[in-house]
């Protein structure tokens, strides 16, 4: 599930009056969900049984088999992290003893549902693979995009100086743009994100 959770993307999501940002995979054998403030990290990974005795714990009236608890979770939760959360849903968080619990109550063939998500702190090992690896990934990946740009637009600033020298004119003056120029644009680039961070 874990190598699954990998190529699950991240998604922001609001328990009352905090922000996180949250992904989850589940099978049909257990789930792993993986909860950040940007501070810390917490996940839980749960097979088979851990689920079907907390379900025996929460749901003392409901008698279904783990596979459809799994699938209903799954159900609550997708809509959840794709920004479009079932308002007969409600789910709310807290910290306790190092941890974070994430409590969801809902309805399953018309009686109450009830879930808790007890995560741990997640190790360094894992919040390397699923947090910090990726983003300097796409960080080195948005630098050379930047730099590839940045020279394709030098090369149409020369292109059209070109064209001005051999005679050419433009049809309408409102198209007309200044030079590019990189240093100016990553000064005010850097000024904008530090504006925005503060």
């Amino acid at each position: 599930l874990e190598s699954s959770l990998l190529t699950q993307p991240w998604a922001s999501v609001c328990f009352g009056e905090s922000a996180f940002l949250a992904k989850a995979c589940f099978g049909d054998t257990g789930y792993i969900l993986l909860i950040s403030d940007l501070s810390s990290v917490w996940y839980e990974s749960a097979d088979a049984e851990a689920v079907g005795q907390r379900s025996k714990e929460l749901n003392k009236r409901l008698t279904v088999h783990v596979s459809s608890f799994l699938h209903r979770l799954r159900n609550l939760m997708c809509p959840l992290l794709s920004g479009q959360p079932d308002t007969t849903t409600s789910f709310s968080c807290h910290h306790a003893a190092g941890g974070l619990s994430l409590h969801v109550k809902s309805e399953l063939s018309g009686l109450p549902f009830y879930w808790d998500f007890h995560c741990c702190p997640a190790s360094m090992e894992m919040v390397s693979r699923h947090l910090v690896r990726p983003l300097i990934r796409m960080s080195l990946a948005l630098q050379y995009q930047v730099q590839e740009l940045s020279s394709l637009l030098l090369q149409k600033d020369a292109e059209i100086e070109d064209y001005r020298e051999s005679g050419a004119a433009l049809s309408r003056d409102r198209l007309r743009t200044e030079s590019f120029q990189e240093e100016k644009f990553q000064e005010n680039f850097m000024a904008e994100v530090r504006s925005g961070a503060s």
